[in-house]
């Protein structure tokens, strides 16, 4: 019923940029925190960084100062600007959507975590 595709990620060198998106597709009434979370290989998944609907975001201490996140609640879409981009932020980053209100039929229903596929971001050093 609700989908996530993300876009942005790539090969970058040290000190460069990148631009995450994702866009939440389905019947949705709402969605209350959208973010990002990565996983590297052999290590957990982590928060990167959330957003609420309200605009409030949270982001790991490591990345604080460098990646900034946004959304645009009427494409229920959520973008992470990651800037001077260090080799340990390789990973792949996933796009999440938390609590989110969709229609079926004409029902009102919930569900909470919805994930993207996953997109590869490599930062060479």
């Amino acid at each position: 019923q609700v989908q996530l595709v993300e876009s942005g990620g790539g090969l970058v060198q040290a000190g460069g940029s990148l631009r995450l998106s994702c866009t939440a597709s389905g019947r949705i009434f709402s969605i209350n925190t959208m973010g990002w979370f990565r996983q590297a290989p052999g290590k957990q998944r982590e928060l990167v960084a959330n957003i609420t609907s309200g605009g409030s975001p949270n982001y790991l201490d490591s990345v604080k100062g460098r990646f900034t996140i946004s959304r645009d609640n009427t494409k229920n879409a959520v973008y992470l600007q990651m800037n001077s981009l260090k080799p340990e932020d390789t990973a792949v980053y996933y796009c999440n959507a938390d609590s989110v209100l969709y229609w079926s039929g004409f029902s009102l229903k919930g569900d909470y975590d919805y994930w993207g596929q996953g997109t590869q971001v490599t930062v060479s050093s």
